[in-house]
């Protein structure tokens, strides 16, 4: 008899001090909402424990705190959550627990406590080591306040990931390469630089529409990808996904690469994303976005979904394809058989931007520089 696969479980903290101009995420200010973030911890347990049952005996892949700011959450939250999702899904073997942090002061005092929840791997949102791009970019903490956040994570956590953000307005290579090596002398094993992206509705968004912000042109941002990779590659991080790179397989986020290959995750909390097999098809799960009516949603019906809608096959494939040309791994030819892609897969080939065996289809260096453009080819 076949094991049932593992599941990983993704929870989402809404909770920010402030709200980043980039962040289109679901995410309210925390001030004042200390009643509600207690109850929020509770239909959070209640909904992971419904969704469990409806599921079925598994082993648990790993736990993700995303958000929003999962570090301000109280620790005895998070331990609670944690206690909850390994009961469920018992496993022999440790699982990956990571945890959302931001580099300020405060939040550092707490790692510990995290620690001792059972969070072993934190993901630190430096987005940048200089404080005048930390104040355009609207963050709260200082470039020391990083560096000490990396340094205290290191020492209580071991496995350490720190976020970064470029292609900002006026941002020259010299500057980013001093600082991305910097980061790199930070020792963390893990390093996801992401390209500024404007998202509408956000403050980012509305000043670009109003003409006062201008990010670099497209072949600036070509530069600054190509000066990432190559600067990151020289320091020994594998670019394992488009904008994640670690130093080594051991290094490599188990729960990312779990969502990427295309398995099962429970979405956990408002406005959370999840990925099931229900009734023999693939299900997308998303939650409720308004605290209120999450928690509303779970008391009355045991699961805080808004939507629980299955995918067709074309569907899946599609999203598998999406999925698995981020990764240097690609995706398996038997997930992409509903989709007839041999004329634009041979075409993609030729022009350096596909890899292609008889069972695995991948997208080359080239490919992942403009992946959107060659995913639209292949689906058109």
């Amino acid at each position: 008899m076949t094991e049932p696969a593992p599941v990983a479980v993704y929870l989402h903290w809404p909770y920010c001090a402030r709200i980043c101009p980039y962040c289109d995420f679901n995410v309210v200010r925390e001030r004042g909402r200390e009643t509600e973030k207690a109850t929020l911890i509770d239909a959070m347990v209640a909904d992971l424990q419904v969704q469990a049952e409806r599921l079925g005996p598994r082993r648990l892949a790993s736990i993700f705190f995303g958000g929003g700011t999962p570090s301000l959450m109280l620790p005895e939250g998070a331990a609670r959550l944690i206690e909850t999702a390994q009961r469920l899904f018992p496993t022999v073997d440790p699982v990956e627990i990571t945890l959302e942090a931001n580099p300020t002061d405060a939040e550092t005092a707490r790692y510990r406590a995290f620690a001792e929840a059972g969070v072993n791997r934190l993901s630190l949102g430096v987005q940048s080591l200089n404080d005048d791009a930390l104040r355009f970019l609207g963050r709260d903490h200082s470039a020391a306040e990083a560096r000490r956040a990396v340094e205290a994570a290191q020492s209580t956590f071991g496995r350490v990931s720190i976020d970064l953000i470029y292609a900002r307005p006026d941002q020259t290579a010299a500057a980013w390469r001093a600082e991305l090596a910097e980061a790199i002398a930070l020792g963390p094993e893990h390093i996801s630089p992401y390209q500024l992206t404007i998202e509408a509705g956000t403050a980012f968004g509305k000043s670009y529409e109003r003409g006062a912000l201008i990010p670099p042109d497209d072949d600036a941002q070509e530069g600054l990808y190509d000066l990432t990779q190559a600067t990151l590659a020289d320091a020994g991080f594998d670019a394992y996904e488009v904008s994640n790179h670690a130093r080594g397989p051991a290094a490599q986020s188990v729960h990312n690469l779990h969502v990427w290959r295309g398995h099962e995750y429970l979405g956990i909390g408002p406005g959370a994303h999840g990925r099931l097999n229900l009734d023999e098809a693939r299900t997308t799960t998303v939650a409720h976005r308004r605290i209120a009516d999450y928690v509303a949603a779970v008391d009355q019906t045991g699961v805080g979904w808004a939507e629980a809608e299955p995918l067709s096959p074309l569907e899946a494939a599609e999203e598998r394809l999406m999925l698995g040309l981020r990764t240097t791994e690609g995706v398996a030819a038997s997930a992409l058989a509903p989709l007839d892609l041999s004329d634009r897969t041979a075409s993609l080939v030729d022009g350096g931007f596909l890899a292609a065996t008889p069972d695995r289809l991948s997208a080359t260096p080239r490919g992942r520089k403009v992946l959107d453009a060659v995913i639209r080819a292949l689906l058109v």
